[in-house]
């Protein structure tokens, strides 16, 4: 039997202890660590994850149900199977050693051919929560994962960012979201079809993924061609840099729609708080000064940023004049 899975052993009786190592070693175990007792059982946990444990009941310092219900109790990074051994067979003891979290019981002396069938079965246990953990991560995925582009959808939107405020409060760190849209994207969808339109989506994602820090910044899909851009620990005037940064992308890619060559641009709203001048921000408040402030620059001509903090006055970059605008307003 091979077994992939690291293996701790805990025992304070020497000679059980290097019979216990010579068993695993021979069945082909790759990875064996052993403890003389629980507290330092619990000490190895800390910095290594060892998802089975097979543990001596009768220790000194702590004893192996304390064990036991220490690993239940304990915020570990995944399941840990434990065996427990003893010389108690009674049947009031298998319970307690049951209800105290163990998941196998054997009895000393030590049948090697019984502990190999325990650890077969402890393996087999591990890989259908290894397997249940892996489809509940998928499941998570997909439930916030926009299926068009791949990006973050609504759903996550909505749970994540007031996350962020307040985390912003807490820190004392300022915070700006951008709103962008697509210009004139139904006329897109009309000359060139929907499925035209659902490249352009993909490609334009694409320029802002590019464009931003990566594993700080985040990106989610609003709704149709609108998106929302997080940007923590990031005031307005370097927000608005970003928007500034993203527009200039957007508007000097060439994309190819059915053999043609076409360009577009888009508009954004940047909205921006720091917790040091404004305590009271809540997502309400930033997600509809952002959605304002990208109407408002669709309104006058599209192909622009316009952003302004909760508290401060309007910023605003227009086109090529961006640097001239953010010079005048320092």
């Amino acid at each position: 039997m091979k077994n992939a899975y690291p293996i701790l052993v805990v025992e304070d009786d020497p000679v059980t202890r290097r019979l216990l190592e010579k068993i695993l070693q021979e069945a082909g175990c790759s990875e064996i660590r052993v403890a003389v007792n629980g507290r330092d059982a619990l000490e190895i946990l800390k910095h290594s994850f060892y998802p089975i444990v097979i543990t001596d009941w009768i220790m000194p310092e702590m004893d192996g149900l304390q064990l036991c219900h220490a690993i239940r109790h304990d915020d570990l990074p995944g399941y840990i199977y434990i065996i427990v051994l003893t010389v108690k067979d009674s049947k009031s003891d298998i319970v307690r050693g049951l209800e105290a979290g163990a998941d196998e019981y054997l009895v000393k002396p030590i049948n090697p051919s019984e502990l190999l069938v325990r650890l077969k079965t402890a393996q087999r246990i591990l890989e259908l929560e290894k397997s249940l953990k892996m489809t509940n991560e998928e499941i998570r995925t997909l439930s916030i994962q926009d299926p068009l582009t791949g990006i973050f959808n609504r759903v996550y939107l909505m749970e994540r960012l007031p996350q962020e405020i307040k985390r912003s409060h807490r820190y004392g760190h300022p915070l700006s979201i951008i709103m962008c849209d697509i210009d004139h994207f139904k006329d897109i969808n009309d000359e060139f079809g929907h499925k035209a339109g659902d490249q352009i989506l993909k490609e334009f994602v694409h320029c802002l993924n590019a464009a931003i820090r990566q594993d700080i910044d985040w990106v989610a899909r609003y709704g149709g061609e609108e998106f929302l851009i997080v940007l923590p620990e990031t005031d307005l005037q370097p927000a608005c840099l970003v928007g500034e940064r993203l527009r200039r992308v957007v508007s000097e890619k060439v994309f190819r729609l059915k053999g043609k060559d076409i360009r577009i641009t888009s508009s954004f709203g940047v909205s921006s708080f720091n917790p040091a001048k404004d305590q009271r921000t809540t997502f309400d408040v930033l997600m509809e000064q952002a959605d304002e402030f990208l109407y408002e620059a669709k309104r006058e001509g599209r192909n622009r940023v316009k952003g302004q903090n909760v508290k401060d006055k309007l910023f605003e970059l227009k086109g090529e004049s961006y640097e001239e605008e953010i010079t005048s307003r320092r």
